[in-house]
């Protein structure tokens, strides 16, 4: 009589073996060092425009032409997983960023910084696509929602990266030796996780348990793979799958071209139109990443209840609205709100597009992942010239409101997430 009945809490949340659990702080580790290590980079842009002498679109253009690294090297990430595994080139790739970044720092003219940032574009690719990768196998063993976590240390190490910057570049520490420090910190610590994360082959957890995760794209078939009709197929997927898979990536492609409105012309926007010390002007950037750490780590709870979709819409809504009254009523603190409600509004969108790439039925394994993340690269490499032309032409206030319009495309692109609440099938 007195027997206790497992509740719904019980079922849904197994014990996790210690080792997965080490895991899981070894895969947030690499998220919290690939988003300190580079962004870390960015309170000190307006310095590197000064002492480079360029104009906005000059810098626009650098900037934009750093993902063109990304964008090649991501193409062969899903090979380089299938032959080292996901752990270790996440883990090398990441050194190598960290290496490249000791180049942007030093970055003596033009050339130089647009090279440099290609280099360190190319190594983020790689580590992005295959931490995101061995995550979604760390999942697969927890059976419930943790990628919104991952990225939440991500931004947790974003803003530890700026706020190390804005008080680094508020201090007068050299260029150089933020990049030095940032080196042998940021790439031991890389290199110190590989022991603790998951071995064996990246296809192990790929068969779910009756209890585990379903597939979150609300667009894909419940139909297995192997019983689609077999007609033209581009790498390995149909038709369907690469059009489903690629409205994914323009989510990203958007959320991205948010992030990068606060990533790389937070900064320069307040010391431009409000004149600002460097350290206020560095919190654009920390505003933005702040509150996405927040939209982050509440996220899998939020996405559990709600749907990846709604979820995504629910964001899309808020950023447009605190960025248009940022633009519309310009002050330092409405500055920051607005940058913190786009941080917020976009948070759970590349841990909800990775995760439904990586679940579509009929994608080889990686290669979901591997396109999604190309597209994203895709929106970093576009939005930077424009934003930078826009504010040469006009200033980067009106610049700026290509955000709102941001806001549009994902509402419209979201139409690809899942309307599923996750917990119900964990």
């Amino acid at each position: 009589m007195n027997a206790h009945v497992p509740s719904s809490g019980d079922l849904a949340r197994p014990a996790v073996p210690t080792e997965v659990r080490r895991a899981r702080w070894a895969v947030s580790l690499i998220f919290f060092l690939n988003g300190a290590s580079f962004c870390a980079i960015m309170p000190r842009y307006p310095e590197l425009v000064e002492s480079l002498g360029l104009s906005n679109t000059a810098f626009g253009l650098a900037i934009g032409l750093g993902p063109i690294g990304g964008l090649l090297s991501g193409l062969f990430a899903a090979r380089l997983m299938g032959g080292f595994g996901s752990a270790r080139v996440a883990v090398i790739a990441q050194v190598i960023a960290s290496t490249s970044h000791l180049l942007v720092y030093t970055a003596g003219n033009w050339l130089w910084l647009a090279l440099s940032l290609a280099l360190a574009a190319a190594a983020d690719a790689i580590t992005d696509i295959s931490m995101n990768s061995h995550g979604m196998r760390v999942e697969r063993r927890y059976r419930r929602s943790i990628m919104n976590s991952y990225h939440g240390w991500w931004s947790l190490g974003a803003v530890t990266g700026g706020l190390f910057g804005a008080a680094a570049a508020q201090l007068g520490l050299p260029l150089w030796a933020q990049g030095v420090i940032g080196l042998f910190v940021f790439g031991a610590l890389a290199a110190g996780s590989f022991r603790f994360l998951l071995p064996g082959h990246d296809a192990t957890e790929r068969t779910p348990a009756p209890s585990a995760v379903g597939p979150s794209a609300a667009s894909a078939s419940e139909v297995p793979a192997d019983a689609a009709p077999r007609g033209l197929r581009i790498a390995g997927m149909s038709l369907r799958a690469l059009g489903l898979v690629s409205a994914l990536g323009m989510v990203l492609v958007f959320a991205g071209s948010t992030e990068d409105a606060g990533n790389t012309w937070g900064a320069l926007f307040m010391h431009e139109t409000f004149v600002v010390s460097p350290f206020m002007a560095g919190m654009a950037f920390v505003a933005m990443q702040g509150a996405q750490t927040i939209g982050r780590f509440t996220g899998d709870a939020v996405v559990d209840r709600l749907g990846d979709r709604a979820t995504a819409r629910l964001g899309a809504l808020v950023g447009m609205t605190g960025m248009s009254l940022a633009l519309l009523m310009p002050s330092p603190v409405m500055a920051l709100i607005g940058f913190a409600a786009a941080g917020w509004g976009v948070a759970t969108l590349f841990p909800a597009a990775f995760r439904a790439a990586d679940e579509l039925p009929g994608v080889p394994l990686g290669v979901g992942m591997t396109v999604v993340g190309w597209f994203a690269r895709l929106g970093f490499f576009l939005t930077p010239p424009l934003v930078g032309a826009l504010a040469d032409a006009l200033t980067l206030r009106y610049a700026l409101w290509v955000v709102p319009v941001y806001a549009l495309g994902i509402l419209l692109f979201s139409a690809v997430l899942s309307t599923r609440a996750r917990c119900a099938s964990a």
